[in-house]
């Protein structure tokens, strides 16, 4: 299971919020979206962002200025580490 940081980061710029779950992923200014190239052209998409200090955002790409959550770089390797492994497999609606 992931675990989010609901704290505060403290390594900000003066014109750019420090990051935190639940903050608008329109507020992330900056911040260089990214989808799998599996994703559909339906808008059916997670996308994902490094932040300035290595943690890593993501966002409902439906939703571009919806909520972000915000994870560590350990946290992300979990989740990656384990959806290769196939611990995700029976979320997915359709299996090859």
């Amino acid at each position: 299971m992931l675990q989010t940081d609901n704290g505060k980061s403290s390594s900000t710029t003066s014109c750019v919020p420090a990051a935190y779950n639940g903050m608008s992923a329109a507020k992330l200014h900056g911040a260089r979206w990214q989808k799998a190239r599996r994703s559909n052209s339906q808008g059916n998409c997670v996308e994902i962002a490094e932040l300035p200090g290595g943690r890593v955002a993501m966002r409902n790409s439906r939703h571009p200025e919806g909520p972000a959550l915000i994870y560590t770089r350990p946290e992300i390797e979990a989740l990656i580490l384990g959806a290769k492994e196939g611990e995700f497999d029976h979320l997915i609606a359709a299996r090859n």
